[in-house]
């Protein structure tokens, strides 16, 4: 039994202690990087169980994802894993834990459900970036798989052979199914050379594009009664053929002219329904494809990349799009989100409403608008009437925070989209862009803001500069000067002088000093051309920060006219390969910086003199995106990709309002309090490993027996 003094120093100490627990909690994200989310993102392949439909697989950016019941929950399945990017999955119809993963590192192999992987790579070579994958339902230790050449393996993927005999040199094939009856014959789908047919399990090949008008063939199905039917899908079309290719035609009615299909499922149970996922969303056939119908209720996404029917359940179908994975119990009447767990988001861009920063918004790569109003912690999509793939480039109306705009597009068939309710809901403002520039950067003039810059990609005229002066309504080309840089993925806007702006592009900083009337190159000092990030000093506009694709960081401090690289602590001694892709100054202290790379975070205090990592926690070190809250710099989102966005409150340890005391239970009647003094904080970016939370009292509790 403790004596009675030691009683009472025990008593105090559980009951400062229980003071402890009632204060304020330590928020998320307080000197570490924290991820809410949002859940979903780009779904490349979706394999089910065909023996436990409930089970469930996704291939996505972020690595591989498992549900046990049927979507409604998803857990990672990445152990062994190397490169976590998924591409395409095949399970063995036999022993369905024995499953298949192919990735940009090559083929991947699971026999416990994927719980684990091991690489199965052995005569694949080095380009082992997998586009296509399928097992023979005969005999599942034959697998083929689809690199930058075709290969087959006869031994469940411990050793490949190649299989490109009769296939054009450089080809890429996209799509494989192999005849349910006769293994042996098997059919390849290729970008840019149609479609192939072998008869002798992938030792020869031959062309069979009799009334095939398309040559990139993305989508390839088979009907599994009568495997002499066929279907491939590819732009603007869906072929079908009764003879074994011999021969094909198109069946898009009730397909629009535009869509480019990506997928093709056909129903197990009653083959003459079939399905077509691409970029115009779900299309549903009940008569072989002679007719299509649209299915995209509840489908907030219209990107489709994956679908999958439920072999027992044929009403039950999955499809994996740009924003996640969606399911419909009805055979694609109606579609709900299933992507609890599934965190994959790929973030290129971010905004923060400037008068209400709670509300923060990320846009996508695969097409969607995300809306936060209670800084992060959760999310909704908001894409209604966003029609256009990737999402590059977001920007809000300083005056007026619920108009923002989206840049869209990926390499083509992009623009600008407006809202004025928030998000809520959104319209096309491109009268006078080209219909095939990617909007790659948006900006505003903070003083006018119906004035904008979009900075686009594309050739034949679609890229370079184009200004609204009238919110969007109307745009107009402003490239003069930009010689060949037709591509402007950045741009800044001086705050005190919105006339001058910056472009970043694949060929160097551009300048203009007359609201983009004329340009000039600003390159000198500049050792690498290809610039992805450009910031403004807001306290000192002629200081200006370059992030570029190589070389690291540069700085200017005359407006442009020279640079000089300030890579101290950024770049090791033969690190070649950091990629700067977003950067943001503190509002308040401009000498800080952050800057977003393909390895994290960097932080500098000092104005670019030196850098030290700031990503304790950030688990997706490939960061797109770069936001400050504006009433309260301490806080900084990233946007990654992959791993969707990460938050962080920079907080240094404070000292408590009461002493600090370290309390020893001794035999002697009456302890003393040992004043311990609180650490300073680091001036490096790692955090105290156990931080004191404002408001709370610490009370190291130390017991002798």
């Amino acid at each position: 039994m403790l004596r009675t003094g030691a009683s009472k120093v025990l008593f105090i100490a559980i009951l400062l202690i229980l003071i402890s627990s009632q204060a304020v909690p330590v928020s998320a994200g307080t000197n570490i990087w924290t991820s809410h989310g949002p859940e979903g993102g780009m779904i490349h392949a979706i394999a089910i169980d065909p023996q436990t439909p409930a089970t469930i697989f996704a291939g996505t950016d972020n690595g591989l994802f498992k549900s046990i019941n049927g979507g409604i929950s998803w857990s990672a399945v990445n152990n062994g894993l190397i490169n976590v990017t998924v591409n395409v999955l095949a399970i063995d119809p036999k022993t369905s834990s024995t499953l298949y993963a192919g990735t940009k590192d090559g083929v991947f192999k699971s026999t416990d459900g994927g719980t684990s992987w091991s690489a199965v790579n052995n005569g694949l070579g080095t380009s082992a970036y997998t586009f296509a994958l399928t097992i023979d339902p005969q005999t599942p230790t034959i697998l083929y798989v689809s690199t930058f050449g075709l290969f087959k393996s006869t031994d469940g993927g411990a050793s490949w052979k190649s299989a490109n005999n009769g296939l054009p040199d450089g080809s890429v094939v996209d799509a494989i199914v192999i005849d349910p009856t006769t293994s042996a014959t098997v059919y390849a789908a290729t970008m840019g050379e149609g479609v192939f047919k072998s008869t002798d399990g992938g030792a020869s090949w031959k062309s069979i594009n009799n009334g095939l008008t398309a040559s990139t063939i993305n989508a390839l199905a088979i009907d599994p009664v009568t495997p002499s039917t066929l279907y491939v899908g590819g732009e603007w079309c869906i072929f079908k053929s009764t003879d074994g290719g011999a021969s094909w035609v198109a069946v898009n009615n009730g397909l629009p002219w535009d869509v480019g299909v990506h997928a093709l499922a056909v129903d197990s149970g009653t083959p003459s329904t079939l399905y077509a996922g691409g970029s115009g969303g779900i299309f549903k056939s009940t008569d072989s494809g002679a007719s299509w119908k649209s299915m995209d209720n509840g489908l907030v996404n219209s990107w489709v990349y994956a679908l999958a029917t439920d072999p027992i359940a044929s009403n039950t179908l999955y499809a994996g799009t740009g924003g996640g994975v969606f399911k419909s119990t009805n055979g694609g009447t109606s579609w709900r989100v299933a992507d609890n767990g599934l965190s994959n988001v790929m973030v290129n861009t971010l905004a923060i409403d400037p008068h209400a920063p709670a509300t923060l918004y990320a846009g996508s790569f695969g097409g969607n608008v995300f809306k936060s109003t209670n800084s992060s912690a959760s999310w909704i999509v908001i894409n209604d009437g966003l029609t256009n793939f990737a999402v590059n480039a977001l920007a809000i109306d300083p005056n007026t925070p619920s108009t923002l705009y989206a840049g869209t597009g990926w390499i083509w068939r992009g623009g600008v989209f407006k809202s004025v309710d928030g998000g809520t809901s959104w319209v096309a403002v491109n009268n006078g862009l080209p219909w095939n520039a990617g909007i790659q950067a948006l900006t505003l003039d903070p003083v006018t803001p119906t004035t904008l810059y979009a900075g686009a990609y594309g050739s034949s005229g679609a890229g370079g500069m184009f200004k609204s002066t009238d919110g969007g309504v109307s745009w107009s080309s402003v490239s003069r000067g930009l010689a060949n840089a037709y591509v402007v993925v950045a741009l800044a806007i001086d705050p005190t002088t919105p006339t001058t702006l910056y472009a970043g592009t694949g060929g160097g900083i551009f300048k203009s000093t007359n609201g983009g009337a004329t340009w000039f190159a600003v390159n000198n000092g500049l050792t690498n051309l290809d610039v992805r990030a450009v910031a403004i000093d807001p306290a000192t506009p002629a200081t200006v920060y370059a992030g570029t694709w190589v070389d690291g960081m540069f700085k200017s401090m005359n407006g442009g006219t020279s640079w000089h690289t300030i890579n101290s602590g950024f770049l090791g001694p033969t690190d070649d390969y950091t990629h700067v892709y977003a950067l943001e100054i503190d509002p308040t202290t401009s000498t800080t910086i952050y800057a977003g790379t393909s390895k994290g975070v960097f932080k500098s205090i000092n104005g670019g003199v030196s850098w030290n990592a700031f990503s304790n926690g950030l688990a997706n070190t490939d960061v797109r995106a770069l936001a400050i809250d504006p009433t309260n710099p301490a806080i900084l989102y990233a946007g990654t990709n992959g791993g969707g966005v990460f938050d962080i409150e920079q907080a240094s340890p404070t000292p408590t309002p009461t002493a600090t005391g370290t309390f020893t239970l001794t035999p002697t009647p009456t302890p003393t309090a040992t004043s311990t003094s609180t650490p300073t904080a680091s001036p490096t970016d790692t955090p105290s490993p156990t931080p004191i939370p404002r408001g709370h009292f610490y009370v190291p509790l130390i017991i002798h027996k």
